[in-house]
């Protein structure tokens, strides 16, 4: 039964289906560039006290040895959610000598992208893979695009609420394929609408000008008097063309219509040759300088706005686990680190997705063509680097519309849904929070891309200064404040149990790392 987004409104506002509305599960992953005090990378190695990166739940590193990744565990309480973060930076600030974490998307001052050091994860054949996937990323796209943060918004929906949404849909189908293709429904819309997120929270509109250095760009900068870069309308150079993309890429049609067709199209890039990249060699002079030439070495160097997960089980590649169990929970990722937050995401964007995520799920979501979804692609690299501009027009289906007027027809409807979910939880929350990020909609110097373009263009300061006093004033408040969640004693207990895990996996190795390699791409 084909049911619009006002008739799944007025059913889940009815008891039967009001309380499967919360339960909503929430993990954050956020990115965060260790610095020295004078505003230059840290070429340190990942501190020993905070653990070994490979098996550390909570503290990891991404691209570089110096950029960290802090992972919150699964969460029902956006609060708890955030005190989860503060805790984990509180302990790793305790822990790194003075350095300080970057509170931007965009890197600091670095004077050689060359001398940034790659993730070392240990001896083991995982470890080993781990690192040669990133020499594959530094070959293909510089080191200095690893460098960018970012942060990861994971989001799950309680089984209640697909039991409810799938009895007042009257769909039999298996429970698992219901939720699956309600997730993908879910995605569609995400694409659709996603050019919000940059709009509303991009916070990447100027950079540092080593950025630009050995690089080729048609995006029309200008020169503040302090000497960065910017963009006079952009949102989050991050999102551009600059920051993470892949032309490569360009060319494939992965689809979001279903769920094996997604799967067969990332298999297909995995599997695809490219001439560019063959160019690097694989293994050369016993070195490998990436995993193998195809357009993705693995899934994960797929660069999308929002993927489908599941989670993997030991040795389970995640399309294995997409394909064997059906989507779990969506990791969105268009988010920029939040320069205004000590944790990099504050909780009034936590309640603010939470209605935007929700809302994509009860829309409308036709099936996409590839034209269509090329002409979504299209609007959010628009408002990355145009966003505030006032005669930029989107294309919403074939009619063009403004920033201003498409999103007051996409909040009218979100007011709705922030509606339901303070009633499903008993707060005002939502709807605060959507009325807080409308205001934005209305006047775009309110948004945090505005803002820094404020600063560092009409007044003059110092881009590197700004980001150096929020680092600082962020270090002292959290050393200063009291642990919520987790304690101490609960870090350095997992710290020590996961050096003791990378030892294991060292030492159950039991094949040479080519020879795990050819077993890892031949299953």
């Amino acid at each position: 039964m084909k049911l619009s987004f006002d008739d799944y409104v007025m059913a889940f506002s009815q008891d039967e289906h009001l309380s499967s509305l919360t339960g909503i599960g929430r993990g954050i992953e956020r990115e965060g560039l260790r610095v020295l005090p004078e505003g230059r990378l840290s070429l340190a190695p990942h501190h020993k006290s905070l653990g070994a990166a490979l098996t550390h739940p909570n503290i990891t590193t991404d691209y570089s040895e110096t950029l960290l990744e802090f992972i919150t565990p699964v969460s029902f309480d956006p609060e708890t959610t955030i005190a989860q973060l503060q805790d984990i930076q509180k302990y790793t600030l305790s822990k790194i000598d003075g350095e300080l974490l970057w509170p931007m998307s965009m890197p600091c001052f670095v004077d050689n992208d060359d001398a940034i050091p790659l993730a070392n994860y240990g001896s083991s054949n995982v470890g080993q893979m781990k690192t040669a996937y990133r020499q594959g990323l530094k070959n293909r796209y510089g080191s200095m695009m690893q460098v960018i943060s970012g942060i990861h918004f994971n989001f799950s929906f309680s089984q209640n609420f697909w039991q409810s949404m799938q009895k007042i849909s009257e769909n039999k189908a298996p429970i698992n394929d219901f939720i699956s293709e309600k997730y993908f429904s879910l995605l569609r819309n995400y694409k659709r609408y996603c050019w919000l997120i940059p709009y509303l929270y991009g916070s990447s509109p100027t950079i540092c000008g080593s950025f630009l250095k050995n690089k080729t760009t048609t995006l029309p900068f200008k020169k503040s008097a302090s000497g960065y870069m910017y963009l006079e309308y952009a949102t989050s150079l991050r999102m551009s063309d600059l920051g993470y993309t892949n032309s490569e890429q360009a060319s494939l049609k992965i689809c979001y219509n279903d769920l094996s067709g997604y799967l067969d199209g990332v298999q297909n890039a995995i599997n695809l040759p490219s001439e560019k990249f063959a160019a690097f060699g694989v293994k050369v002079n016993g070195k490998y300088q990436q995993l193998n030439s195809n357009i993705l070495q693995i899934e994960n160097e797929l660069y999308a706005p929002i993927r489908p997960k599941q989670v993997a089980k030991s040795g389970e590649k995640p399309s294995e686990a997409l394909r064997n169990r059906g989507v779990e929970y969506i990791e969105v990722r268009a988010l920029d680190v939040n320069p205004f937050s000590d944790t990099g995401i504050s909780i009034e964007q936590v309640y603010f997705l939470d209605v935007f995520i929700t809302y994509c799920a009860l829309a409308d979501s036709p099936l996409f063509t590839y034209q269509q979804q090329e002409s979504c692609d299209a609007n959010m690299d628009e408002v990355v680097v145009r966003g505030r501009d006032p005669l930029l027009l989107l294309n919403d289906n074939g009619c063009d519309k403004s920033v201003k007027a498409w999103g007051s027809e996409i909040f009218q409807q979100m007011e709705k849904v922030a509606i339901l979910l303070d009633s499903a939880y008993g707060s005002d929350k939502y709807s605060q929070a959507v009325a807080n990020e409308q205001q934005k909609l209305l006047d775009p110097n309110l948004t945090p891309s505005a803002q820094l373009l404020d600063c560092v263009v009409n007044q003059n300061q110092s881009l590197t200064g700004i980001a150096l006093q929020k680092a600082q004033d962020y270090r002292q408040q959290l050393l200063a404040a009291d642990y919520q969640v987790f304690n101490e004693q609960y870090f350095i207990d997992a710290a020590t149990k996961s050096h003791q895990g990378q030892k294991d996996i060292e030492n159950a190795d039991k094949v040479d790392f080519d020879t795990f390699l050819a077993d890892y791409f031949g299953k």
